[in-house]
């Protein structure tokens, strides 16, 4: 560290979120040796079996689908701490998440859905959010570039198409549904939060 440079002390505050993706990490490599069928999405089932509104996040495919989206929380957990977001975006988060994945009924040709993308595009989407309706300046204007890209890569991606698509260099078909529900429900739930959260308040 160069002389003179002072570190900003870390809040506990500020950990929530780094602390939120590494615990979703560990609970995706654990739900790796779990049998996919009993977990993942599957829209037949949706109702009878209501614990799958929240666990396809943990069923990966290949070991290579569980290492991108490890890699995905690592990188979102330093967005967010980065971000220095309060805890009450990562309970907008965790809001989203059975919300990303009921609306993949709009799509009831897929019928098998696993992985954490849908989840990391949601929580995305609330960093992003959190910084266009809580910072000024630089930071919010970063806040609305990370939105729009968002919004353009789920425009390119077409999830009114096809429910599955073959991507060249993944041994894994992609569901464009899923990051477009999860970018939907992401932001529902973040709006909410600003909603809630007065002008001035702390984060």
């Amino acid at each position: 560290m160069a002389p003179g440079v002072r570190l900003k002390p870390l809040r506990r505050a500020d950990l929530a979120w780094a602390a939120g993706c590494a615990l979703l990490a560990l609970v995706a490599l654990a739900g790796f040796a779990l049998p996919a069928e009993s977990l993942d999405w599957q829209p037949a089932r949706a109702w009878r079996e209501p614990w799958r509104w929240w666990t396809p996040a943990f069923v990966h495919y290949s070991t290579g689908h569980l290492a991108a989206n490890l890699a995905g929380c690592a990188v979102l957990g330093a967005f967010g701490h980065a971000a220095r977001i309060g805890p009450r975006w990562l309970v907008a988060w965790a809001a989203a998440w059975p919300l990303l994945h009921g609306a993949l009924l709009l799509q009831p040709r897929l019928l098998h859905y696993g992985g954490l993308s849908g989840l990391l595009h949601a929580g995305v989407a609330v960093v992003a959010a959190a910084l266009v309706t809580q910072e000024q300046g630089r930071r919010r204007w970063i806040g609305a570039a990370v939105l729009a890209g968002l919004l353009l890569k789920v425009l390119l991606e077409q999830p009114w198409g096809e429910p599955l698509r073959a991507v060249a260099g993944w041994d894994i078909a992609l569901a464009p549904i899923a990051h477009a529900t999860g970018v939907a429900a992401g932001l529902g739930c973040a709006i909410v939060a600003a909603v809630a959260s007065r002008p001035g308040r702390a984060r």
